[in-house]
């Protein structure tokens, strides 16, 4: 992946009114996101995102940092200015070791508690899928210490099953069984429980205050990064 100037230039224009800031990335990193049924896996087009968002951000005059993340931190960095922290970014995003293990959002939320003075502004990148139940309370704390957004990146096959008769093999990563499926007999339920359950996530973080973005591996981000950003200077200006 490279981040284009074109992308660049396009959002800046409306990060630019985000200023003196210091944003923290977190980026789900584990098993769940080396996935892809379109051009780009879900961590080639979140890598992608952070990596265009952390440019423009450094090129504004702000500092970034960042933690990959798993079930723990597989790296940190302290919010710093410049544009080597761009490229000691870059570095992790595309070194494949960073990749791998179950994504603990409870984890991260523990450790971003830890590590980040208050008043940051924090983005979580995820698909956001598989949370464990319990999460509701540091999450809570985490929203009144940060000014936190929540970006989930998702594959179309996270949320629908092709409406054709295609055998498949389901895995459950966290119990490590496998079950073949016929993907025309379980799309409704399989559409349905996806639907129910990003459902449920929004109405947490819209109790909670905090903003949430939906892309998805074929769409381009930059159309909704820009809306984001627009409809976020237009409510605090």
């Amino acid at each position: 992946w490279r981040a284009s100037a074109r992308t660049n230039k396009l959002l800046v224009k409306e990060y630019v009114e985000e200023r003196n800031l210091n944003v923290f990335f977190i980026i789900d990193a584990s098993d769940n996101m080396i996935f892809g049924s379109t051009e780009k896996l879900k961590n080639e087009y979140a890598a992608e995102l952070v990596a265009s968002m952390a440019y423009v951000i450094l090129r504004s005059g702000d500092r970034i940092g960042f933690s990959m993340f798993s079930n723990k931190p597989i790296n940190k960095s302290f919010p710093e200015g410049g544009m080597n922290q761009f490229y000691i970014l870059s570095r992790d995003l595309l070194n494949p070791n960073n990749y791998g293990g179950e994504f603990d959002f409870d984890e991260a939320l523990k450790f971003l508690l830890s590590f980040m003075k208050e008043r940051s502004l924090v983005i979580f990148v995820s698909d956001f899928i598989g949370l464990k139940k319990g999460c509701e309370e540091k999450l809570s704390v985490a929203s009144k210490k940060f000014d936190i957004i929540t970006m989930m990146v998702r594959d179309p096959r996270d949320e629908s099953m092709p409406d054709e008769d295609i055998q498949v093999i389901l895995s459950n990563p966290y119990e490590n069984k496998q079950v073949l499926v016929n993907t025309r007999e379980i799309k409704a339920d399989y559409e349905k429980i996806a639907k129910e359950e990003t459902s449920k996530f929004k109405q947490k973080l819209a109790k909670l205050n905090i903003d949430f973005i939906e892309l998805t591996t074929n769409k381009s981000f930059v159309n909704p990064i820009m809306t984001f950003f627009k409809r976020r200077h237009d409510k605090w200006r």
